[in-house]
């Protein structure tokens, strides 16, 4: 993920986010000024209330009783006013989260594979889960204390000025100070914060990665490796986060020094008013002290708020950026309908990284209905063959066309919906095995289901399952590797598509169970074009024709008979793997 300081657009994308909100924020705002109408009030009429206290058995309680409860309705008025106010904030941010969350999720859906094959698959889940949720916490903190800061600020100087201009100013000239010093320290508490962020995503990723891959660090007893690097890695976690953390906790303390030396200036211009000027009264002093108060108080807690805003802002950078990348490029304008299934690659030029060439000059014609096999060393680019035919990446040149139309000119939908597609790596969602079935063709019957699934020799063991095709799966646990491929492959017998991928579909199954598949397959492939894609040369051995590739290039292509009569590469694999 790049890394990126806060710009303009990062504040605009924001702002777009909250948008959709803006009664509700408008909402906010009078509520703020209700709040903080209350909470200024309260000072001024605390101050009538003692100058009605004149002396011992001098004292106005008509007048007190009258004042006590205009102070007891400012108070209840801006505790109200804050209730509201909490409640439309957590609407607000919690809102923006799902809509965050929402899009870039989305954003995922429509990014080109080469964006999410270049990076830990923990970073970009970090972005959206933890990123997300940092900055949702910031905007309500914001949301909650800056607006009744600002308008406290605001309100207090204006009452002080109206007052007594002369210790409002004491007041105006000091208080730069305190924006100084929580300026000075937000600024360097950002990159402290940027860089807690980026460690948390590379954490996230290991994490991510070794509870996905435990039983091979099992297997190969790498548990003490990974300890230490885990260890390296919340080292580097904990320091710069207490870093963070420290400098940022540095705000309060300073600012409170600040406002401590505004209240003594305050107090003393104060008190000589006072005794100089009988119009400036005891009561006048202690409103302006209660004044002083509130008005240091909320810078504070705009420090505050200024810290968390920062983290708040290295997460938001983070998650625009994955919301900024680029899509995929547009889709074609035309509709691939029922395909033929015929096949062609027409001097295809494709690397995945523009500086190391892997394919140059291939040409592929695979006719329609015939089985095409893919076969050599592994890194030769048999799967990235694979990958251009779906159209999961683009040539770089050349031409990829079904049916005589070059694949570029079609939407990626009409064109994948025409091919079936089982992988070595098996991939079931969490839920039942009859969705999971019919996720190609959910309109499809329960005889339809059940026959796809007893061709894949998979019915047997699903009628053993608790529930039987009503039985939620999905976890790594709850089926074998060989189980789960038996659904993938009854998966795609359901759909029938004219083209078939096979990328070592039985890999995972038990030799027995494979032959009986490799019926299935061939009653399915009867009049479909075939890819198939096979480190055991024995599955590929009644192929119509066998491509063989080397270091991204066909170096042989024809029948098994032909090849093996030709005594080159080909013969040379097939004498490895068959040498007894």
């Amino acid at each position: 993920m790049k890394r990126k300081k806060p710009s303009a657009g990062t504040f605009k994308s924001i702002l777009r986010y909250l948008k959709p909100y803006a009664l509700l924020l408008v909402i906010t705002v009078l509520l703020a000024l209700c709040t903080v109408g209350g909470q200024l009030a309260v000072p001024y009429f605390v101050g009538k209330a003692i100058d009605e206290i004149e002396a011992a058995g001098q004292v106005n309680y008509p007048k007190l009783y009258e004042l006590f409860g205009v102070i007891g309705a400012c108070v209840a008025a801006a505790a109200l006013g804050q209730w509201g106010m909490s409640l439309c904030n957590n609407r607000i941010a919690y809102k923006v989260l799902s809509d965050v969350r929402r899009d870039a999720f989305r954003k995922i859906q429509r990014l080109p594979l080469s964006y999410l094959d270049g990076r830990a698959y923990g970073d970009i889940s970090g972005v959206i889960v933890s990123d997300a949720e940092q900055f949702a916490d910031g905007l309500l903190l914001g949301f909650t204390q800056l607006f009744t800061g600002l308008a406290t600020i605001a309100g207090v100087l204006v009452i002080m000025l109206v007052m007594r201009w002369e210790i409002a100013l004491v007041v105006f000239l000091i208080t730069p100070l305190s924006l100084f010093c929580s300026r000075f320290i937000a600024k360097r508490t950002y990159s402290m914060f940027k860089k807690q962020s980026e460690v948390r995503a590379e954490q996230t990723a290991f994490i991510d990665e070794m509870i996905g891959n435990l039983k091979v660090v099992k297997a190969y007893t790498h548990e003490d490796e990974n300890e230490e690097q885990f260890g390296e890695i919340n080292g580097r976690m904990k320091q710069c986060s207490l870093r963070a953390v420290f400098f940022s906790s540095t705000t309060n303390p300073v600012t409170r020094f600040v406002n401590s030396v505004v209240y003594a200036a305050v107090a003393l211009s104060g008190a000589l008013f006072a005794i100089a000027n009988s119009a400036f009264t005891v009561g006048n002093l202690t409103t302006f002290l209660s004044y002083s108060n509130q008005y240091t108080k909320p810078f504070n807690e705009i420090s505050e708020v200024v810290t968390e805003f920062q983290n708040s802002l290295a997460c938001a950078v983070r998650i625009f950026a994955l919301l900024g990348e680029e899509e995929e490029k547009e889709d074609g304008t035309e509709t691939l309908g029922e395909a033929e299934g015929r096949v062609t690659l027409t001097d295809v030029a494709f690397s995945y990284d523009k500086e190391r060439e892997l394919i140059r000059g291939l040409n592929v014609e695979a006719p329609a209905g015939k089985r095409v096999a893919i076969v050599g060393p592994t890194g030769c680019g048999k799967t990235t063959l694979i990958n251009l035919l779906m159209r999961f990446y683009d040539v770089d040149g050349g031409s990829v066309c079904v049916d005589g139309k070059d694949v570029r000119k079609l939407s990626r939908a009409s064109l994948r919906k025409n091919y079936g597609m089982v992988l070595q790596e098996t991939w079931l969602k969490e839920a039942t095995v009859r969705e999971n079935l019919c996720m190609g063709r959910p309109e499809c019957t329960e005889e339809e289901m059940v026959e796809a699934a007893k061709a894949a020799h998979a019915h047997s063991f699903i009628t053993r399952l608790p529930k039987g095709y009503d039985t939620v799966i999905g976890s790594e646990g709850s089926l074998s590797q060989g189980q789960r491929q038996l659904l993938c492959i009854a998966r795609i017998m359901l759909c029938r598509p004219p083209m078939l991928i096979l990328d070592e579909a039985t890999s995972n199954i038990d030799t027995r169970t494979e032959r009986k598949v490799q019926d299935a397959f061939a009653r399915l492939m009867q009049g479909r074009t075939c890819f198939v894609v096979a480190h055991r040369l024995s599955t590929i051995q009644t192929a119509d024709n066998i491509l063989v590739m080397k270091a991204g290039k066909i170096v042989e292509q024809g029948t098994h008979k032909q090849l093996l009569e030709k005594g080159g590469f080909y013969r040379d694999l097939y004498e490895a793997q068959f040498a007894e």
